[in-house]
């Protein structure tokens, strides 16, 4: 159940009684699966990271398909397997799996954009890539969206009421049921995902990472905490998503200040304070600027001014536009949390990190105070990633987005809310938990990757799919706050979690880490 408090003691006096200094520490242990070497190569290309996905996918919907059409009977006819896209034959009853690709009109073209020369300027933003009046047709496949399933043989078009039921993007892995018609197109009479993969058992990652010994006394403390009833037993992770700092004289200013008091435990009770045994920041702390223009405002610019002065402004570094106060500001956020918390920070779209997903870890020179807190290793590429081990992290952690690892034993990922922000152009409507849970059943994270969603040209390996399935999965600057359990069919339980762009709601979702219940508080009042 999900409670709704409001800090009505945050505009109240000091508390009288002194603060305490100690709280509650909650094991933790990153995994370096999205962390990218120094040296990257940028040369290869990005289809592999489909076929890649495919390969590693196919096999677990295959199973699902076998399952649920192998004894599907239509006509008389028995559905049959075809190893191929290329395989099909009109008027036979079979199913097939494959890689589904959207053909959409309002899909940016990397070929057009070569052509006009749109490269060197900033993508225009895109509300949706589907028509809005194409509702109905579309859902079937017949409008003027393509629904196609590909592999390394070719691509068939998909069409059919079947469509109507079920959330479909460019990348996601399913198996299809169903006969060719005249037309060359696959009518689609059912339709199969991978579903949730493995779930790994509570300090799995611990019990392999720590020695006998030390892990002999984690789990007797862990023993005595699930048979006392002390309050001090339920630990909290405290989620915020949002912050963008901006330049000063800011009502946010206000908002992140009583956040700081929440925190910190100086507007509420003390044993509420300590409960909170680490803040994660899921992205976005830093605002867009003021000044950017769209392409088009840009190129509109360059048509009415000088046009040295344009090109230079469009092309080249613009010193004027920098503006050096929200990292700072960050930086003194985050500083002031740290001798009391631990902290874990995420990268978002307008932070100063790459664009292109997995974003890696915001280089500790931005944070001359918080940097004090981190390990001499932080940021950078482990070399324990290749065998998925914990490794030491300091108080202070910047990691990647998406980020994967182990708090209080539970298996976590998170997004700062790039991967659903791009799938929600692809559909009508804004369900993001059930965009969420659709990308959990698909056992892959970011699925528009690399085709509509930036992304590194991966050539042996997708971490974006999902090996192990997470006890939490929780996406950062999410219109409002959602939450819900979903279930697998062999037991797994995930929690999902949309965390709110605080900046917008002023909201900290609060995450019980012995019973998983979420809760979420607003630090300002209405």
């Amino acid at each position: 159940m999900v409670h709704m408090n409001v800090a009505k003691s945050l505009l109240s006096a000091p508390l009288q009684d002194e603060i305490p200094s100690d709280r509650d520490q909650s094991g933790y242990h990153p995994l370096y699966r999205f962390a990218l070497e120094p040296t990257r190569i940028y040369q290869q290309q990005f289809a592999d990271m489909y076929f890649l996905r495919l390969a590693k996918i196919k096999p677990a919907v295959d199973r699902v398909a076998a399952g649920l059409f192998g004894d599907v009977v239509v006509g008389g006819s028995h559905a049959r397997k075809v190893e191929r896209v290329l395989d099909v034959r009109q008027g036979e009853l079979c199913w097939v799996s494959g890689t589904i690709y959207m053909d959409m009109p309002y899909k940016p073209n990397v070929l057009d954009d070569v052509s006009k020369d749109k490269l060197l300027s900033r993508p225009p933003v895109i509300r949706k890539y589907v028509p809005e009046d194409d509702d109905d047709v579309l859902a079937e496949g017949r409008g003027s969206v393509a629904i196609l399933l590909e592999d390394d043989s070719g691509r068939i078009r998909l069409v059919g009421r079947a469509l109507r039921t079920v959330l479909l993007v460019t990348g996601c892995i399913v198996a299809v049921m169903g006969t060719e018609n005249e037309d060359g197109e696959l009518e689609v009479l059912d339709i199969a995902f991978p579903d949730l993969p493995p779930q790994p058992a509570r300090w799995a990652v611990s019990n392999e990472t720590e020695p006998p010994v030390k892990r002999a006394k984690t789990e007797a403390v862990d023993t005595r905490i699930k048979g006392s009833h002390d309050s001090k037993a339920s630990k909290k992770i405290a989620i915020v998503s949002g912050l963008n700092f901006s330049g000063p004289h800011k009502a946010s200013a206000v908002q992140t200040n009583l956040l700081l008091e929440f925190l910190l435990g100086e507007s509420v009770a003390a044993g509420d304070a300590i409960q909170i045994s680490r803040l994660i920041i899921a992205g976005n702390s830093i605002a867009a600027s003021d000044s950017q223009e769209t392409a088009d405002d840009q190129a509109e610019t360059a048509k009415t001014v000088n046009p040295a002065e344009a090109l230079s402004k469009r092309y080249g570094y613009d010193s004027s536009s920098y503006n050096p106060q929200p990292s700072r500001y960050l930086d003194a956020f985050v500083a002031e949390l740290l001798p009391s918390m631990p902290v874990t920070l995420m990268p978002g779209m307008y932070d100063i990190a790459n664009a292109s997903i997995p974003q890696q870890p915001i280089h500790l020179a931005m944070f001359p105070k918080a940097r004090l807190f981190a390990s001499a290793t932080a940021g950078a590429a482990k070399s324990n990633k290749v065998s998925g081990g914990g490794g030491s992290s300091g108080w202070f952690d910047p990691v990647t987005n998406p980020w994967e690892g182990e708090v209080e034993g539970w298996r976590v990922l998170g997004t700062s809310g790039q991967t659903l922000d791009d799938i929600a152009k692809y559909i009508h409507g804004d369900d993001r938990l059930g965009m969420m849970e659709a990308t959990c059943r698909w056992r892959c994270c970011a699925p528009t990757a690399p085709d509509t969603l930036w992304s590194y040209p991966y050539q042996e390996d997708d971490p974006f799919v999902i090996d192990d399935c997470p006890h939490v999965y929780f996406s950062g600057s999410q219109p409002a706050f959602g939450t819900r359990v979903i279930t697998g069919p062999e037991g797994q339980n995930v929690r999902l979690i949309a965390v709110p762009a605080f900046s917008e709601t002023c909201e900290v979702v609060l995450l019980d880490t012995e019973t998983l219940d979420v809760s979420v508080v607003r630090v300002a009042r209405e």
